[in-house]
């Protein structure tokens, strides 16, 4: 689950702390990610094509848009950085 960590850190802009360990990571964005959100993060970060992802997800493009949007707003949020930090 590396990858799912470095994803996460690609779309934080300032990250203070390190992440948690993956099963801590996990149960953290549990909480504070939709499941479609949860999937979206996933998906990226075992590299599968957008499209892919769409298809998977039942998602148009302004859907995903929207989607990715918003993964990102909240993975950038102070609560959602003290929750997934150690």
């Amino acid at each position: 689950m590396l990858t799912l960590s470095i994803e996460i850190e690609k779309h934080i802009n300032k990250l203070v702390n390190p992440l948690k360990e993956e099963d801590a990571l996990n149960e953290a964005l549990k909480l504070k990610l939709t499941k479609k959100e949860l999937k979206l993060l996933k998906a990226w970060a075992e590299g599968i094509e957008i499209e892919t992802i769409k298809e998977k997800l039942s998602l148009d493009e302004e859907r995903y848009t929207e989607l990715s949007s918003k993964l990102i707003k909240k993975l950038n949020q102070e609560k959602t950085k003290q929750a997934i930090c150690r």
